[in-house]
């Protein structure tokens, strides 16, 4: 099996544990994704703003992904 098809059978995994979760209701898996998305964003905001750059060697986290 391929890299790329382990990690498209990891997608597809964690694809149906979200529908699963809730009954396989993609309107109500929405906004349970980007509520998650949005929590961990503010999260991501307060540990930037707490750390040092000496502490990460300069390194900055991103809010978006890169392609």
């Amino acid at each position: 099996m391929s890299t790329k098809s382990v990690k498209q059978v990891d997608v597809d995994f964690e694809i149906e544990a979200a529908l699963a979760f809730h009954n396989e209701d993609a309107k109500a898996t929405i906004p349970t994704l980007l509520g998650d998305i949005k929590h961990l964003r503010m999260q991501l905001a307060l540990a930037e703003a707490a750390m040092s750059r000496g502490m990460t060697s300069g390194w900055t986290p991103k809010f978006e992904r890169e392609a």
